[in-house]
């Protein structure tokens, strides 16, 4: 299948993009440095275009951007700035709308202007959709949320469902990615690895995670799978509280996890950024299983021992 890849170039491209290539797929992925992020992959078979998807110039007819859209078959959307690495200033704020909204609008609006559009959208959305709660649990079925996540979660998906009535459209709202080169986890790691990590905030707030290597087959799954569509949540099969994630995590790197990291303590690095990490939500799947999808690390002592690549011997 000919793809065109936009946001796959962070801590998802870096095992989504081998994967598809491996299972014989055209890939062309939208960077905005594309050199710097073709040498960091090194995927030579890969055609880049370097645009930036959220501005509406890149889409023009004439452009690079467009006709690798026209060729293509399928569409994987995950653009979108980091969520919790900075503090949510008015223009912070903006940039996570518009790389979110403005590129999944403009996406859908050159695929309705094709005489053929691809026949399979596979766009990213978070499990922020939900909201955050200490005490709910939310499936794929449940009602948005009323706060900033919540409400960018929400017109993201309201922009993608606006794609032609010819092309498939799965919707992933994806938990906390694992990983050992980046995201969460790997800005947990050397924290832990040096013996001065513990639960962030109370520890009550509920995670609910996917291993990175189980996001892609999801990914790859919808793509090449026509009986999928619409809303799925990918998230493993058991959320945890920050508490028994810190000490599973602790266990794995045999060190110890008592030194909790005070959300007072964020709130002063990150601001409202801080509720990504301090509030949770406990978010399952009721559609994965009946849709034949099987993870691969289900538990989370082998996962975070598959993301650090630590024996649990």
């Amino acid at each position: 299948m000919r793809l065109l890849l936009l946001g796959c170039t962070g801590l998802v491209g870096r095992e989504l993009i081998p994967m598809l290539l491996q299972q014989g797929h055209e890939l062309t992925v939208v960077s905005r440095r594309p050199e710097a992020v073709r040498i960091e992959l090194g995927a030579p078979e890969v055609t880049w275009v370097g645009v930036d998807p959220a501005q509406s110039s890149s889409w023009e007819k004439a452009g690079a951007l467009h006709a690798a859209l026209v060729a293509a078959e399928g569409v994987v959307n995950l653009a979108g700035e980091p969520i919790a690495e900075q503090r949510w200033t008015p223009e912070h704020l903006k940039r996570l709308f518009d790389s979110r909204i403005a590129t999944t609008e403009h996406l859908v609006q050159a695929m309705a202007g094709l005489e053929q559009p691809p026949s399979v959208l596979v766009n990213a959305s978070a499990v922020g959709f939900y909201g955050t709660s200490e005490t709910a649990s939310f499936v794929e079925s449940s009602a948005g949320g009323d706060d900033v996540l919540g409400r960018l979660c929400q017109a993201w998906e309201a922009a993608a469902a606006q794609k032609p009535l010819a092309t498939r459209l799965v919707m992933v709202r994806i938990g906390i990615v694992l990983a050992g080169d980046g995201g969460a986890l790997g800005k947990m790691l050397p924290v832990f690895r040096a013996g001065f990590g513990g639960p962030i905030g109370t520890g009550r707030q509920w995670m609910s995670w996917i291993h990175r290597t189980d996001l892609c087959r999801l990914i790859q799954t919808a793509l090449e799978t026509p009986a999928w569509s619409g809303v799925v949540n990918g998230v493993a099969p058991n959320p945890v509280s920050m508490g028994e994630f810190a000490f599973t995590l602790g266990r794995c790197l045999g060190r110890p996890s008592l030194l909790p990291v005070p959300g007072p303590v964020l709130h002063l690095l990150l601001g409202d950024g801080a509720r990504v990490v301090l509030d949770g939500q406990q978010v399952r799947s009721e559609r994965l299983e009946p849709l034949g999808f099987r993870f691969s690390h289900p538990d989370l002592i082998e996962a975070l021992a598959s993301a650090t690549k630590t024996s649990l011997r």
